[in-house]
């Protein structure tokens, strides 16, 4: 069916009349959808741990039963704080279990990273394999592997940070979300000990494919030794002091497809050089204090605090005190980025760098 246009153009109620056909012209959102450089909507923004802590502890109180699963106060960016998400596609939330708390099994889309930040008692069982864990520890559940997690101890929170890709899973449109039918699977499923297998220098074959690390849990003691090693053999990057990267035993690769982890450490005085990459990063400030500078900002820090860096955004860390050592813990976009070969760096040099 072919339709003759109109005698005359007439741009002024062009866009409002294509609308109604759910249609516009890309012209007009040409600086919106078609950026000439990465724009990000997320902003760079910090979420201090002392000022959350007693929120965590008022929801413990009153946020019971069923809904105790999702007891997490999540960080939203002011860039978008209807959108779920810390920085780009990253949630990150803090959660909290009480004492002689177990949550039900159940399995999902989306892969996390939990980081603990406090407490004793706390556990996590992965695909058969049952963790405890401690301050410091990051533990990893991949993608659609039965998980459930508690605290053993008798009085006393576990706190820890959830960092997950569900605002990417969610924008794809391909989340799922499933209850184990028994409430757990630890007693139908094959127990297993992950830390045994892979966390060795000798691994199983590791031909198999394993999209997410078979290693559920990265103990903090081993990772900081390992810092501390690669800082006494001479391992440091300009842009980001002493980094180390968690990673899948079985690719070498990162511990999910999507999200990367990596251990930092800045030694006393030390200023990084300003550097900026494509894909969104939260950090997490295992240890110490610091600023980190984004865009111009001074972002203060000290243990337990949480900040984003967006996409693109220049920035620097320092560490100000002339003694002792700041470590931060990250989790980012840049494994996803690189398979899309969307992954870039720029190390200047920059005014001030």
């Amino acid at each position: 069916m072919t339709t003759s246009p109109p005698a005359t153009a007439d741009p002024d109620t062009f866009t409002e009349r294509l609308g109604a056909f759910y249609a516009v012209g890309r012209w007009s959102a040409v600086n919106d959808d078609l950026p000439w450089t990465p724009a990000p909507k997320s902003l760079p923004c910090m979420w201090r741990y002392a000022n959350l802590r007693p929120f965590v502890q008022e929801a413990a109180e009153f946020v019971k039963g069923d809904a105790a699963a999702l007891r997490v106060l999540t960080h939203l960016n002011p860039g978008h704080r209807e959108y779920e998400a810390a920085c780009g596609h990253l949630y990150s939330g803090l959660q909290a279990l009480k004492p002689q708390e177990s949550m039900t099994c159940h399995r999902h889309a989306a892969s996390a990273v939990r980081f603990v930040h406090e407490g004793h008692g706390g556990w996590t069982a992965v695909d058969g394999d049952r963790i405890d864990v401690g301050t410091g520890d990051v533990v990893i559940t991949p993608s659609r592997r039965w998980h459930e997690h508690g605290n053993d101890a008798d009085e006393g929170l576990v706190i820890w940070q959830d960092l997950t890709n569900d605002p990417l899973v969610n924008t794809l449109g391909a989340n799922f979300f499933e209850l184990h039918p028994d409430g757990t699977h630890l007693p139908t499923t094959p127990r297993r000990d992950t830390h045994a297998i892979w966390g060795g220098l000798l691994l199983p074959d590791t031909r198999r494919r394993h999209e997410g690390s078979p290693l559920y849990a990265y103990p903090w003691e081993k990772c900081r030794e390992a810092l501390e090693n690669a800082a006494r053999a001479g391992h440091h990057d300009p842009h980001d002091g002493v980094v180390l990267e968690y990673a899948n035993p079985a690719t070498g690769g990162p511990v999910t497809p999507t999200t990367g982890c990596r251990l930092q450490l800045l030694r006393a005085g030390e200023r990084t050089r300003t550097h900026r990459r494509t894909g969104a990063v939260v950090y997490v400030v295992a240890e110490g204090t610091g600023t980190t500078t984004i865009e111009g900002t001074d972002f203060e820090w000290s243990a337990g605090d949480t900040f984003c860096v967006p996409s693109w955004a220049r920035h620097h860390h320092t560490h100000r005190s002339g003694t002792g050592e700041a470590v931060l813990f990250s989790a980012d976009e840049s494994p996803l980025l690189q398979a899309l070969g969307l992954y870039a760096e720029d190390t200047g040099p920059f005014d001030g760098s």
